[in-house]
């Protein structure tokens, strides 16, 4: 399986892997989901654009949603926030550093605000939804909104046939 994603280094993978296990044992509740619902895969079908810190337990916020059926595509909702091992380890999920396997990722600690933007179209870009729109996402977890104003915003932009040129006193 090939996959897109932006981390800082994916080489951190085994640490953030190593963390992300810690994490599962304070998160009885995310566990008990999957041991419970993995076998009847009650979210397949559901394809999350999720934008939410991206920490070690989101990390396993993820993988549980996954675990019950999901795909997701990630983007961190804070520049300052990600986690760069969780980040990595996510990407790699079963697979190897070489040949990851686990979810689209975009997020690394000390994004610009262009990247902090581009990481948040990247969710919304799914394989395939530029010719076919129900393979596009279908749920946004989205902690900050940002992922929803985009969606918003760039809806109000297809209808107007143009983006909006930034003026002087717009804030970044």
């Amino acid at each position: 399986m090939t996959f897109d994603y932006k981390v800082a280094d994916i080489s951190l993978a085994e640490a953030g892997r190593h963390q992300i296990r810690l994490a599962e044992h304070e998160m009885p509740g995310l566990m008990t989901l999957r041991k419970e619902f993995g076998p009847t895969q009650p979210l397949k079908g559901a394809r999350i654009a999720g934008s939410l810190h991206m920490t070690v337990q989101t990390a396993v916020l993820i993988e549980t949603l996954t675990a019950l059926g999901a795909e997701v595509r990630w983007a961190s909702c804070n520049i300052f926030s990600t986690q760069d091992d969780a980040a990595a380890a996510v990407v790699v999920g079963n697979g190897t550093v070489e040949d990851p396997q686990g979810v689209p990722v975009f997020a690394w600690k000390g994004e610009t605000l262009e990247e902090y933007w581009w990481t948040a179209q990247q969710i919304l870009a799914w394989p395939g939804a530029d010719t076919d729109p129900e393979l596009g996402p279908n749920m946004i977890l989205d902690d900050g909104g940002d992922a929803t104003v985009l969606v918003h915003k760039g809806t109000e932009w297809e209808a107007a046939g143009v983006v909006p040129q930034a003026q002087e006193g717009d804030p970044e």
